[in-house]
């Protein structure tokens, strides 16, 4: 049992190795005072500062940030609103119609949106990332506001209207407050998958558009210089303190279902 355990750990500490070593070599090399990565010459901070001197780097960083605001807002109201329907009554079509761009390959995902947009003559930039972001942001907000949803007794909502409360009063009284946290956590996992796709737009973005992730991929054309290294840090940074956020409200809503209130 002891060997077994051993070999189970040393096989999990190869793979974890596996994915997150390049991350850490990204972060390091991001303070390397050499321009090229083949070695380590000396430690500075030069490459973070000369990202804010780059206007087109940070014209693509702010188009990121209003694209996924929006894909947050866009996805975390109709995914509340596909959850409180699959609340009231089982809607198979509607349940697979939110999940399936889960499920749907980024390419194929990408490049029917791409041609709908098209037919649609819509034109792309940064209106059409947003409304490609949410197709499959929606299914990540439905299924966190679910999660929340099966702790509401739907009781509550019946006393309330029986007190007088109108079915709006009765949502924004009642069942928004319980499942606030599920909202919450479903808005900044929509934020930060939105934040770091690059597939999807790529198929959607047009040419005079650019976020974050596709200024990133053209500059890494040219090679990888410290400065993508330090562009890659941030977001990187930025993505993880979105998740651990997002992990915190998560523990919220379990507390809240057991009904433990420290």
């Amino acid at each position: 049992m002891a060997r077994s355990s051993l070999a189970l750990l040393a096989l999990g500490g190869i793979l974890y190795a596996f994915l997150y070593a390049p991350l850490l070599v990204v972060v390091a090399y991001s303070f390397n005072a050499s321009r090229l990565n083949a070695q380590w010459v000396g430690f500075t901070l030069d490459w973070y500062r000369s990202l804010f001197d780059d206007a087109e780097l940070l014209a693509a960083a702010a188009n990121s940030l209003l694209v996924a605001t929006g894909c947050s807002l866009l996805a975390t109201v109709l995914g509340t609103l596909a959850a409180l329907a699959l609340w009231r009554r089982r809607w198979p079509l509607l349940s697979a119609l939110a999940l399936g761009p889960i499920a749907v390959p980024e390419v194929l995902l990408g490049g029917s949106l791409l041609l709908a947009f098209v037919l649609l003559e819509v034109t792309l930039g940064l209106l059409s990332i947003t409304l490609a972001h949410a197709v499959f942001a929606i299914g990540f907000v439905m299924v966190a506001v679910q999660a929340r949803l099966t702790a509401v007794d739907p009781a509550l909502v019946e006393a309330a209207r029986d007190l007088g409360a109108s079915p709006w009063q009765a949502f924004r009284r009642v069942v928004l407050p319980l499942i606030l946290p599920g909202v919450l956590a479903g808005a900044l996992m929509a934020f930060t998958l939105s934040l770091d796709d690059f597939v999807v737009s790529f198929f959607t973005a047009g040419a005079e558009a650019s976020t974050l992730p596709l200024k990133l991929y053209a500059m890494l054309k040219t090679g990888v210089t410290p400065k993508v290294n330090a562009v890659s840090t941030l977001l990187l940074l930025l993505t993880i303190s979105l998740i651990i956020l997002a992990h915190r409200l998560t523990p919220e809503i379990l507390r809240h279902d057991r009904g433990d209130t420290r």
